[in-house]
């Protein structure tokens, strides 16, 4: 019988600390060294999905960049990232359900369903969202995005 990740052996700590999942428990209780370097896509993932711009904003440096996967700037800077969201939190569905999350050195990577309210309808989307980590905060982001699936 497979057991919790939880309650893998110590010895075994070296690997489970390269992922990291939605699982609370396995970020809590691992001690594992990409928790620094999650902690802002955790946290900006959150402020998303309660629609709170200003939280949101305090994980993105000043001076990021958001890309569509894998060279289109769509906007460099705090402001451009900031307006961007301002207009999607309007979306009434809007949620980003984290499937799982990867993390190397300074790079974080989330595969996301995103539930949207598309001009077509409401729907939900697959996306591999790619977060670059410098100073507690994203300073590049990279994201791509599947075909929108409507209700």
């Amino acid at each position: 019988m497979a057991r919790p990740l939880r309650k893998i052996e110590a010895s075994n700590r070296s690997l489970i600390g390269l992922f990291s999942t939605a699982n609370p428990d396995l970020a809590n209780n691992m001690n594992q060294p990409n928790a620094d370097v999650t902690l802002p896509v955790q946290m900006q993932l959150e402020a998303y999905n309660a629609k709170d711009i200003d939280a949101f904003m305090q994980w993105w440096a000043d001076d990021c960049e958001y890309y569509q996967f894998p060279s289109t700037l769509l906007a460099k800077g705090a402001l451009e990232i900031r307006e961007r969201h301002v207009a999607r939190f309007r979306e009434p569905n809007l949620f980003g359900k984290l499937v799982s999350r990867m993390a190397v050195g300074n790079l974080v990577i989330d595969q996301e369903i995103v539930i949207r309210n598309f001009p077509e309808g409401r729907g939900e989307v697959d996306v591999i969202c790619i977060y670059e980590i410098e100073n507690g905060k994203i300073a590049k982001a990279w994201f791509k995005m599947g075909t929108p699936r409507l209700d």
